[in-house]
């Protein structure tokens, strides 16, 4: 099987599980962070084939979309191992996805990623900023009914991952403060960066606004 049908079948797989997401990590998702990570890796000169492999399937496997994380997981490897890829690559694939979220993040460490999984987050984070990160945080947190902003709840600091799961504790709002605004400057690529300066000014650009109109100054 060719790399192109590989990939072909590696989307429809995504597609498959995801397709009918309604919080910001559907299809459409996927497919934005694939042609980011085909973009970064291209400029790189990096073989674009495990990106955006990784790309396609790294929500597949999120603690937040999947009742059970392991068996996601062996799903994954064992569709990969009917494509004929190397063990080598399920490995590392399956290594990207598992450690990329910046939930993997929390709780005191920062797992390493191979330059191809730096590339897949990156692609990823740089989704959730900017006016489509802004979009997505508003659409997530109406999904699971957060409240918008309330002045007297404080951005949480030094999080762990239970905490940062808990979006009881969490306004739309604040998260751009406990995770949004932090991901430009904990991207790996300077192509990423690059591209990270005009989606963070978007995002404090709304912020500024939201906070002018909430306090009746606009």
């Amino acid at each position: 099987m060719d790399s192109q049908t590989q990939l072909t079948q590696i989307a429809a797989f995504a597609k498959d599980k995801l397709g009918n997401d309604t919080s910001g990590h559907d299809f459409n998702h996927l497919q934005r962070v694939v042609k980011m990570a085909q973009r970064i890796a291209n400029q790189m000169g990096v073989a674009p084939f495990i990106p955006v492999a990784a790309a396609y399937l790294h929500d597949t496997i999120d603690d937040k979309l999947v009742d059970d994380v392991n068996t996601a997981k062996e799903e994954v490897r064992s569709f990969l191992t009917l494509l004929d890829l190397p063990s080598h690559t399920i490995d590392e694939i399956l290594a990207i996805i598992s450690q990329m979220s910046f939930a993997s993040t929390l709780d005191g460490g920062r797992p390493t990623l191979s330059l191809a999984g730096q590339i897949v987050q990156d692609a990823d984070w740089l989704d959730a900023i900017g006016a489509i990160g802004i979009t997505r945080a508003i659409y997530y947190g109406g999904k699971y009914r957060q409240v918008i902003y309330d002045p007297t709840i404080p951005p949480r600091t030094n999080l762990t991952k239970d905490e940062y799961r808990n979006l009881s504790h969490e306004t739309i709002i604040n998260h751009f403060h406990e995770k949004l605004l932090k991901l430009a400057g904990m991207l790996n690529t300077p192509v990423a960066k690059e591209i990270a300066v005009h989606r963070q000014q978007a995002m404090l650009d709304y912020l500024a606004e939201f906070d002018a109109e909430w306090n009746a100054e606009r």
